[in-house]
């Protein structure tokens, strides 16, 4: 049976402590990976075995994007991925959309994949071996919804930004993709049912099963079903890929 072993290799991932960067984290760590987690639920720095560590970061903060990697390399020596997974939303319909919700979208959102991957990757320049910097987007970077203008914009902004670093740091085989999830059942998600379920006149049960009719797999995803495929762009079976947007939406976006 084909494994991915990871052993000596240093994970970063942002959002680590629960969802989508908690199922990475934890495949990661199986496949023999350090893993080091930034979450601004985490209180100051620990150390949480002989392979896992964890520090508060507010990735909207440079200061704090700065200082997640340096920690990584004082914990573990190196940096081989970083994986930007910190995600908010706020549902509302666009005419609505509250300018501290927006600013708040966009902070963590864009500008935190934007910071966390800047100081990532002028670490892995530093290396000079290499490296996958890997972008939890969205479905929504790539469609519209309704009540997630913010959300949306955010998501494409990611997008974008994945492109232009894959071609810059190409040549440095620092490879950066992003991941487009699709309905995935989480804390944030289940908090989006009940906010659009109001904003709609439904119930969070009418908008979940709203939510499986539209994914011909039948189901929404679980955060292992996003992991496994972050866990794929990090191993050696996808040293040709790089400025893709790979979709896990059950086949509910297929471009």
């Amino acid at each position: 049976m084909l494994t991915i072993d990871l052993t000596g290799k240093t994970l970063v991932v942002t959002g680590g402590l629960s969802g989508i960067g908690k199922g990475v984290a934890d495949l990661f760590l199986e496949a023999g990976a350090n893993v080091v987690i930034g979450d601004i639920a985490q209180a100051g720095e620990a150390r949480l075995g002989d392979r896992l560590a964890a520090i508060r970061c507010d990735v909207s903060k440079a200061s704090d994007a700065v200082r997640l990697i340096s920690f990584a390399v004082e914990t573990f020596g190196q940096i081989d991925y970083v994986v930007n997974n910190t995600g908010t939303s706020a549902m509302d319909y666009a005419v609505h959309i509250k300018e501290a919700d927006w600013d708040r979208m966009m902070d963590v959102n864009a500008k935190g994949t934007y910071l966390v991957s800047q100081a990532g990757a002028a670490q892995m320049l530093r290396q000079g071996t290499g490296g996958r910097i890997i972008n939890i987007s969205s479905q929504a970077g790539k469609n519209g919804y309704r009540c997630m203008g913010g959300y949306v914009a955010s998501k494409h902004a990611v997008l974008g930004f994945t492109k232009v670093m894959a071609l810059e740091l190409a040549k440095e085989q620092i490879l950066v993709n992003a991941v487009c999830p699709g309905i995935v059942e989480t804390d944030m998600k289940r908090r989006e049912r009940v906010e659009g379920a109001q904003l709609r006149g439904m119930t969070p049960e009418d908008i979940l099963a709203e939510d499986c009719s539209q994914v011909p797999l039948g189901r929404t995803a679980q955060p292992e079903d996003v992991a496994r495929v972050v866990l794929f762009l990090a191993s050696p079976l996808a040293s040709y890929m790089t400025g893709q947007a790979i979709n896990v939406t059950g086949g509910m976006t297929m471009h």
